[in-house]
């Protein structure tokens, strides 16, 4: 079209500081758009990213050092905050439930994932990765529960405190997954993966957390040293990760529950968060915004459309029947195993981050990890959990608010 590549050379000739202005602009307008039209605001800074990127006004080069940078670290960010965002105290409330939800909500999202990817002709390593990314979830209807006064419930607890199992688990997989597709299978090369995973992660989880938590302690009087230690800490661990050929991700998830107790609400905490989610993870989901291809995402939802409804499928029945499980076992209501399965849906945080790192790894012979298909899925499946989520959450923790039976508040004789 004429008139859209005569406002992509006058959008690509824009000064620096003038494109930045515009991102600064659209990082502060876009949350209120996506809340009037009543979508998850990453929603709306992706919209943003795609019309800023190359395929649509190209105002911001894809592949620049510094913007790649900025993304780079807003992904970091994103799962060192989720790492210290898990609520630690009501996981150990509820520890043991929630660990048999968490391990639950992950086995069965796995292999359904797993059996999709084989499925659709996917090979054993991309089709594991994929059951990696249904099984994780992001608590994104939280507000929704406070609000309707029912965050203390029992069945909310858990789903909490699963959230901290089925994200630490579903990332190892992918991490190891991660690992054998750029190195290549073999036994010994598996096993000597699997022998330093078992090393990284009490390395992280134990020794970062006990030096982490002395040093942050000696600095608990000094914001700013300790803001930049806990900068320091998670980019430490990233690298640890990468040294072992596991994600970073993966490490900076670890350091957020590493340090999550040492830290509690220190004001730092209060800061880095602001820090973040203010600019760094916005940057992130608009750089994520500049590899979506439009026209390619409508052929996929087209073309391939049994390959993405089928992708939704076996996440939310993988999350449902694990939610119908569970919830029985722990007798809960019929309201209150609706919300865990509803709570437990959108596919934002860790999926998202995930997808991109799985998009971007190349095997020896080139190949992708995950093909643009399955990225383009994974965009299609954000979507309509991240929404789906936020409407079923409302209605179902209504109906779990009257069953006072089953939805008493926590507390360590009801465990």
């Amino acid at each position: 079209m004429e008139w859209l590549d005569v406002l992509r050379a006058h959008a690509v000739a824009l000064p620096n500081l003038t494109k930045f202005a515009i991102v600064m602009a659209i990082i502060a307008v876009a949350p209120a758009l996506a809340r009037r039209f009543r979508v998850p605001e990453i929603v709306g800074l992706l919209a943003f990213g795609v019309l800023l990127g190359p395929y649509v006004l190209d105002v911001a080069p894809m592949n620049h050092p510094i913007v790649q940078f900025l993304g780079d670290l807003g992904r970091l960010l994103l799962m060192f905050g989720a790492g210290l965002e898990i609520e630690i105290d009501l996981f150990r409330k509820a520890q043991a439930r929630s660990v048999i939800f968490g391990v639950v909500t992950t086995i069965i999202p796995q292999l359904l994932g797993t059996a999709y990817g084989l499925a659709f002709g996917y090979g054993m390593i991309p089709a594991i990765v994929i059951g990696s990314l249904l099984s994780s979830h992001t608590l994104l209807a939280l507000p929704i529960v406070a609000r309707l006064g029912v965050l203390g419930f029992e069945p909310v607890v858990v789903v909490i405190g699963a959230t901290l199992v089925a994200d630490t688990l579903s990332l190892v997989v992918f991490g190891i997954c991660v690992s054998v597709y750029t190195t290549g299978f073999s036994v010994s090369g598996l096993a000597l993966q699997l022998i330093e995973v078992a090393i990284f992660v009490p390395l992280v989880l134990i020794g970062v957390s006990r030096v982490g938590a002395w040093i942050l302690d000696k600095l608990r009087d000094h914001q700013e040293a300790y803001f930049v230690t806990m900068l320091g800490i998670m980019a430490v661990a990233g690298e640890l990760a990468n040294f072992i050929n596991l994600p970073d991700i993966v490490g900076a998830f670890m350091a957020g529950l590493a340090v999550n107790s040492a830290v509690g609400e220190h004001p730092a905490k209060e800061k880095l968060d602001f820090f973040g989610k203010s600019f760094f993870i916005p940057i992130f989901f608009i750089v994520v915004g500049f590899l979506i291809v439009p026209n390619a995402v409508g052929q996929t939802i087209f073309n391939h459309f049994w390959l993405v409804a089928s992708m939704i499928a076996a996440l939310t029945v993988g999350k449902g029947a694990a939610a119908a499980i569970a919830g029985r076992a722990f007798g809960y209501s019929r309201p209150a195993r609706l919300t865990m399965w509803a709570l437990t849906l959108p596919q934002v945080a860790a999926t998202l981050a995930a997808t991109l790192v799985g998009f971007n790894t190349l095997n020896a012979a080139g190949e992708r990890l995950l093909s643009e298909e399955i990225f383009n899925a994974v965009l299609v499946l954000l979507v309509v959990t991240s929404v789906l989520s936020t409407i079923l959450t409302d209605v179902f923790a209504r109906g779990m608010a009257k069953d006072s039976a089953a939805t008493k508040p926590v507390s360590l004789k009801t465990i």
